[in-house]
């Protein structure tokens, strides 16, 4: 646990008791915070006193007097309407922050020479904060990684000389994290998500850009717009962001020429890495990932053949394309993550022919936004309350037959690449799961199982961290 000393005998209020607001309840105790918590679910605030964290209605407190209010990054501060704790934290100024500003207040005061590079962007954080950490252990650094991922940053161990800190950030953290100063900053993308929460992609886009506004060096992907205006901002503000593009050959920066990644230096071009062969970094999508671990890498001084090496040995993430099994010659592949279009695009876009698993609570949009891939599905096996709107989107474009569930689906689906001599079965649901699944893991492991009870199955070790 990392203490927040910063509010040693000061007045907090705190609100939201999941898991990362006990994990942040209990640092800010640990340093000395005179504390008040709550929670809209009255298990959440039994629990919580349960386990030694004082608990009352913030309605009933009295607001002046409080250095700040610590909300959950679930709980919403602007959109669709704040909640009532921020509407009453801002009816009395008091800042409202969470538990990211939390830990960059502790490392500035506590240990400002540890390295913290944080992640954000609408797709592929996870994978790229998950790809940093392991290069730099494989390197021997000691590394420290979590945020959105995996351990709640307060969770971490406290800052010292030479410890590297990898944190996943959410715009919803990073909306509450108004001094975030990473010593690398990474801004991957940015696509339409979370608007009910932001109001609008402006809005979110923007938030998204503090991460690398608060940084000392910033690495930008610019295969979209806003990247593009994010890098252009920084080079008149008199920084030099380090650019990455999967999409062209760049005069300075990290770009992806085939499976190489070539470092440009103005005419000075060198290939630093090749992701040939490299399973859990397959597709377009993961050589931006890789590029970005790449470029923190450098920064940090790591020799090439170092860098190689930790590329090599990634294992990847678990439900981000993961290489589940093998029957023969049928590769089954687990990218459950995938709750949207824009987040399956990249899995159908690794492979020629695919039997794609897909289906669960729709979003928006749907799945026009696929219309260019589906020349390389051989046949949709279509799951949940999607099937039959993505069966009317598919239509005579695509064979496709409505499976419901996700078991019957992987067993159509092994039983049609048996017949056809192998290929590659695909979840990537394009939806979100809570109409079967409680969430996305959830689904992704049922796809684990099913694929792993199939007869002949072959589980691929190494493949999930």
């Amino acid at each position: 646990m990392i203490p927040v000393r910063s509010f040693s005998g000061k007045k907090v209020a705190l609100f939201g008791l999941g898991g990362s607001g006990l994990a942040t309840a209990k640092a800010l105790l640990s340093g000395g915070a005179e504390l008040t918590a709550f929670d809209d679910s009255p298990d959440s605030v039994e629990d919580a006193r349960g386990q030694g964290v004082p608990t009352a209605d913030l309605r009933s407190i009295e607001w002046t007097g409080l250095s700040a209010l610590v909300l959950a990054p679930g709980v919403p501060l602007t959109h669709p309407k704040p909640h009532w704790t921020a509407t009453l934290a801002n009816d009395a100024g008091v800042p409202i922050i969470g538990d990211v500003e939390l830990f960059a207040r502790e490392r500035r005061a506590f240990g400002p020479t540890a390295p913290f590079i944080a992640i954000t962007g609408t797709n592929g954080k996870s994978t790229t904060t998950a790809l940093i950490a392991h290069m730099l252990r494989q390197a021997g650094k000691d590394v420290q990684m979590g945020g959105n991922i995996g351990r709640a940053v307060l969770t971490l161990d406290p800052p010292v000389e030479g410890r590297h800190y990898v944190v996943e950030c959410s715009s919803y953290q990073i909306d509450l994290a108004p001094s975030l100063d990473p010593t690398i900053g990474i801004h991957l993308n940015v696509t339409p998500d979370h608007l009910d929460r932001h109001g609008t992609i402006e809005n979110y886009a923007a938030i998204k850009a503090q991460l690398v506004a608060g940084s000392d060096y910033a690495i930008v992907g610019v295969d979209d717009d806003y990247g593009r205006r994010l890098a252009d901002a920084l080079v008149e503000e008199g920084r030099e962001p380090l650019r990455i593009s999967t999409t062209q050959h760049l005069g300075t920066g990290l770009f992806a020429d085939g499976s190489d990644i070539v470092l440009a230096l103005g005419p000075d071009r060198r290939v630093i890495a090749s992701l040939d062969g490299v399973g859990s970094l397959r597709g377009c999508h993961n050589a931006q990932n890789a590029m970005a671990a790449i470029g923190v890498c450098l920064r940090l001084g790591l020799d090439e053949d170092t860098i190689r090496e930790g590329l090599m040995s990634f294992p990847g993430l678990a439900h981000r394309m993961e290489q589940v099994a093998r029957i023969g010659e049928t590769l089954f592949i687990n990218d459950s993550k995938a709750t949207n279009a824009e987040a399956a695009a990249p899995a159908l876009s690794s492979f020629d022919q695919v039997r794609w698993i897909a289906g669960g609570l729709p979003k928006a949009g749907g799945i026009d936004a696929l219309s260019h891939l589906f020349e390389r599905i051989q046949k949709a096996y279509l799951i949940g309350e999607a099937a039959p709107i993505f069966a009317s989107a598919l239509g005579d474009q695509v064979r496709y037959e409505i499976s419901d569930t996700l078991d019957v689906a992987v067993r159509h689906a092994a039983r049609d690449a048996e017949e056809a001599g192998g290929g590659i079965v695909l979840l990537s649901p394009a939806c979100a799961s809570f109409d079967q699944f409680r969430n996305f893991e959830v689904r992704g492991d049922a796809f684990r199982a099913a694929v792993q009870a199939l007869p002949g199955a072959e589980t691929i070790g190494g493949d999930v961290p």
